[in-house]
């Protein structure tokens, strides 16, 4: 990798352990997650046990960066601003405090203007899955 960091949304992280992304489609960068994806990715309703030790897996490979002061306060403002669920204000907020680029293919999240969004991945992304239904 080459030494900047790269924040991947929750909706990254899914594609990329369902199979449906591959991380050479990805931007050159160390990943890492907020700790709001680890909580997300854990406690979806009906989850096999297989799905936790992958994520579990998973987890264990990846930086996860946890909430601080600051990151509370930016996401407080994130909220307000651009009335996102808490979960993505958090993430965005993530994402701007510690200035790495988002990884996302969510569409409310380009809007937030402070952050940078890493989405040029998610197109091919799109196209990949049509031609497989």
């Amino acid at each position: 990798m080459s030494g900047s960091k790269l924040l991947l949304d929750t909706n990254i992280v899914l594609y990329l352990l369902g199979g449906e992304l591959d991380t050479d489609k990805l931007p050159d960068a160390d990943f890492v997650i907020s700790v709001i994806t680890e909580l997300e990715l854990l406690s979806y309703p009906n989850i096999t046990d297989d799905e936790i030790e992958e994520i579990k897996k998973f987890l264990s490979e990846i930086e996860i960066i946890e909430l601080n002061a600051n990151i509370k306060s930016k996401a407080i403002q994130i909220r307000k601003e651009y009335n996102l669920k808490l979960p993505d204000a958090i993430i965005t907020a993530t994402s701007q405090y510690n200035d790495f680029p988002l990884a996302t293919c969510d569409k409310l999240l380009k809007k937030v203007k402070e952050i940078k969004i890493a989405d040029e991945f998610c197109s091919q992304l799109l196209v990949d899955r049509k031609t497989r239904d």
